[in-house]
């Protein structure tokens, strides 16, 4: 079944509309969150951006201390240790350890999530209720498709969030606005593409994804241990007969992973400023996920750190590529939803569009990607859709030459 979806939305509701065929449209209505609650979910992020609980160890010698750690860290009468970067200006903190100084901070971790919602609004996030259910159509479910009459004015499919970015067909997507999607079928194909190029990805497991990918599909390629903890990274792939170099690091605090050295943290503007850049470099940006249980104002701290950094790239190095991975849905359920549900993620993916308007960036609309395939939502989507998220970013690297 090939699938063309458009998406609106309005308070809770996506409207999704599906073409099934070159003639008529079926219309689906997906109630994702009902006004009440996302009334509740604007509530949380202003009460409790410290859903999420992150410590860090301390360490000297034989001595070790855990405390709590946040942006957004309570006032109480235990001094705290100020953390923020002086490059960026990206805050963290984390209270002061009763033996030990702030110096020997050791590493980084998630512990868990606190339980915010009360009793009563539990009732307002039930599968199969009122959590992204699908809501009948009252009358005929589909209309049909006149040809545009002569002298009518075409629709205007740019892509973006004013309109629909591509859609699939048999199972390949395909982009809208001018912009031509190439297939990259075997190993030889992507060799060939990255030839002479150094790759730099930056971000969260969902760009992780895309150097996994390009991992199993380089065999040539000998993968370089930097000792790396997995799952953060730093990675390098390196293919010495075509002198490919793919990297991957995961981006700076806040950073919802299991542990990771202090020695390993890094914030992206940084890693941008030591870049040389030029016309063999790609930069890959994917950062959108840790930040939803925050007040917004903290992912547009970040993005504007990171945009200046491009900008300065861009200005030292013009023919740098840099491609930015959007924000995506996911399966939702009570115990996600405040943390990653997708009204917390349209949010954050409105801002990533809308810090990056205007500049010479390329955009993979994973949104859309996700939205439009018939696997179920995923916050790390499935390999059918990395493929094709895939072929978009070699697309970029690699265009059709035109005829």
């Amino acid at each position: 079944m090939n699938y063309l979806i458009i998406q609106v939305l309005y308070m809770g509701y996506f409207l999704y509309v599906i073409t099934l065929n070159s003639c008529s449209l079926f219309y689906q209505v997906t109630l994702v969150h009902s006004s009440e609650a996302v009334t509740v979910l604007r509530r949380l992020n202003r009460d409790h951006p410290d859903r999420v609980r992150f410590q860090s160890v301390f360490r000297s010698g034989s001595i070790s201390e855990s405390t709590i750690c946040n942006v957004c860290l309570r006032q109480t009468s235990q001094p705290q240790c100020n953390y923020t970067d002086l490059h960026t200006g990206d805050p963290w903190f984390c209270y002061k350890p009763k033996n030990l100084s702030c110096d020997a901070r050791f590493n980084h971790m998630k512990t868990g999530y606190n339980n915010v919602l009360k009793t009563e609004e539990l009732k307002l996030f039930q599968r199969n209720v009122n959590l992204k259910v699908f809501i009948p159509a009252s009358g005929p479910a589909s209309v049909t498709v006149l040809p545009r009459r002569k002298g009518q004015p075409a629709v205007n499919q740019d892509s973006g969030k004013s309109g629909l970015s591509g859609y699939y067909y048999q199972g390949v997507w395909r982009s809208l606005g001018g912009f031509n999607v190439n297939q990259f079928n075997n190993d030889s194909a992507i060799s060939q593409c990255l030839k002479g190029k150094v790759v730099h990805m930056y971000g969260d497991s969902t760009i992780r994804q895309w150097f996994e990918y390009l991992d199993a599909s380089l065999p040539e390629a000998k993968a370089v241990n930097l000792n790396s903890p997995k799952p953060a990274g730093p990675y390098m792939i390196w293919e010495n007969a075509n002198k490919i170099m793919v990297t991957y690091r995961i981006h700076g605090l806040p950073l919802r992973i299991s542990i990771i050295p202090t020695s390993k943290e890094c914030y992206v503007s940084k890693e941008l400023d030591t870049l040389v850049g030029g016309t063999n470099t790609v930069v890959v940006l994917g950062i959108w996920a840790h930040f939803s249980t925050f007040p917004i104002e903290l992912y547009i701290r970040r993005l504007q750190s990171i945009r200046r950094a491009v900008v300065r790239l861009l200005n030292r190095a013009p023919g740098t590529l840099v491609v930015i991975r959007t924000g995506t849905l996911q399966a939702m359920h009570v115990g996600n939803v405040i943390s990653n549900g997708d009204w917390f993620s349209f949010q954050v993916d409105k801002v990533l569009r809308a810090m990056f308007n205007g500049l010479n960036v390329q955009l993979v609309d994973a949104w859309d990607m996700v939205l439009a395939h018939h696997l179920p939502h995923n916050i790390h989507p499935k390999r059918p859709i990395i493929k094709n998220m895939v072929d978009v970013l070699l697309s970029y690297i690699c265009p059709q030459k035109k005829r």
